[in-house]
């Protein structure tokens, strides 16, 4: 049972994808909705110039850093921001890297926001993942190498109730190859080591693989190798999150226009 009733709610609450980082690639549902809001809550990944660009002089911005590896605000204190502001008249905007619903805990917002008797609208952004290999101008599905894209979390949860290894990547890698899927991986720079090892299990070690870092920003970076070179192409290039792991077939267009035959040169 909720337990507050929606008429409690005497403002609004709208979570938002700010896209991978390039303001242009916000939509304008996202541009409106920032411009109404009078307070923000923003992740570590969303770039300052959309707050400089469209946010309202006098809203409230207050950033709840989210990023891997890296001290975060916690999860509960957000939300209970988030329900304070709404519960006060307040139009909250939670304002994400990416897509709120692409490992953004979007679905565990809108969850704990409908226990305290308040609906949220969404309003989707471009996901890191997709704006990764656009700009290295391949697709993420062809009909003549992939029939579909998985996208999968790198960085397992921590805490009470968290599986040891919550991803079965010996039994991805084999749907991957028999079902030509591409591999999207967020978060997994820090064990691609073990993701490496263990997807080739079930993938050819010549599979290619794109890394990018910082999709869509001027400071982007990535590197083009193969499976079996995954953990070695990262330290090489020295790519370091936040970054993308695109693993797949489309990827072989690109594998030969930036690798010679010993694998060894990498795209920055």
């Amino acid at each position: 049972m909720n337990k507050a009733t929606s008429s409690s709610a005497a403002g609004s609450c709208t979570l938002v994808g700010a896209g991978p980082g390039d303001p242009e690639l916000l939509t304008l549902k996202a541009v409106k909705a920032i411009q109404a809001a009078t307070v923000l809550l923003v992740d570590d990944l969303v770039s300052e110039s959309i707050l400089a660009s469209y946010a309202r002089p006098d809203a409230r911005i207050v950033h709840v850093g989210k990023r891997g590896g890296c001290k975060s605000t916690p999860q509960a204190f957000i939300e209970r921001l988030m329900i304070t502001a709404v519960r006060e008249g307040e139009t909250v905007v939670r304002l994400k890297g990416g897509d709120p619903f692409i490992f953004g805990r979007g679905g565990e917002e809108v969850e704990h926001l409908r226990e305290a008797g308040i609906e949220c609208t969404v309003v989707n952004g471009i996901t890191a993942g997709l704006a990764a290999v656009t700009s290295l101008g391949v697709p993420l599905t062809h009909r003549d190498h992939a029939q579909g894209v998985v996208f999968v979390t790198g960085h397992a949860r921590t805490g009470a109730g968290a599986a040891e290894d919550p991803t079965d990547w010996r039994a991805l890698a084999a749907t991957a190859h028999s079902a030509r899927l591409t591999l999207v991986i967020y978060m997994g720079v820090a064990g691609a080591g073990h993701i490496e090892r263990e997807l080739l299990h079930g993938l050819p070690g010549d599979t290619p693989v794109a890394v990018v870092q910082h999709a869509s920003l001027p400071n982007q970076r990535q590197v083009a190798t193969t499976l079996d070179r995954l953990q070695a192409g990262i330290a090489e290039a020295g790519i370091a999150s936040p970054a993308v792991i695109v693993v797949g077939d489309v990827l072989r267009g690109l594998a030969a226009a930036v690798l010679p035959a010993d694998g060894n040169r990498f795209g920055t």
